[in-house]
């Protein structure tokens, strides 16, 4: 006799229950991750409509950037910080698949972002990732890749140097704890191509920052760059 999948799916749910990553409620079958109420009441940015914006604005006068957005502002504290907590460091990679592809569908409505050749996550240490298990950001930017229909690249742009956490770091130390600790391995690759580089959280853009100068020496290159969440100011 075979059992019905819909009972069974029933009765998983009875032992493992399915709960919204943000805030903890149970979630109905057709949702994935997160509730249709934190879904839709999470702090949304909206940046990748608006040329000049709070993400934007990290980067004057530091590294040339066409574009940037973030999907979610990042309160401490908040239902956001929460949802970031299990991506990163919980093993709840459904979080950036979902989210990725639902943010991929917002992107490529914008012109800011839609002429985007390749997805680039920025990078992490091999030694590190081997212990995590997994990037956030790549699996972030794979749910981008999903909607957004174009390759995440993860073999050009490398981390060489393993790095201290960014965490409780200010901006100086920040940037001393991230600067040219990337590599370009293969320039003519992303010559004349528009790069959509991609953070799972952006606080202070050190890390991003380093990684857009080492891009920058590609020719002709235009980067645009967009997150899960970004730090309210």
């Amino acid at each position: 006799m075979i059992l019905n999948l819909s009972l069974f799916d029933d009765f998983l749910s009875l032992i493992y229950p399915r709960i919204c990553m943000s805030c903890g409620k149970s979630l109905f079958k057709y949702e994935q991750c997160l509730c249709l109420f934190c879904l839709y009441h999470l702090p949304r940015t909206n940046f990748h409509f608006e040329k000049e914006n709070a993400v934007s604005r990290l980067f004057w006068g530091k590294t040339p950037v066409y574009s940037a957005a973030s999907l979610f502002f990042f309160y401490k504290g908040g239902r956001v910080q929460h949802l970031m907590h299990q991506f990163k460091y919980k093993g709840q990679k459904d979080i950036g698949i979902v989210l990725g592809s639902l943010y991929g569908k917002e992107l490529i409505k914008s012109p800011l972002f839609n002429t985007a050749e390749y997805i680039v996550p920025v990078p992490m240490h091999p030694k590190k990732e081997k212990i995590r298990g997994y990037n956030q950001s790549e699996i972030f930017a794979n749910g981008l890749a999903q909607s957004m229909k174009i390759p995440v690249d993860t073999k050009t742009l490398i981390k060489t140097i393993k790095t201290e956490t960014q965490t409780r770091k200010s901006r100086f130390s920040r940037w001393e704890n991230v600067k040219e600790v990337f590599d370009i391995k293969n320039y003519a690759h992303f010559t004349n191509k528009h790069i959509l580089l991609v953070d799972d959280v952006i606080t202070t853009g050190s890390t991003l920052e380093s990684c857009i100068l080492q891009l920058l020496k590609v020719e002709r290159i235009k980067i645009s760059v967009v997150s899960l969440a970004c730090a309210y100011h």
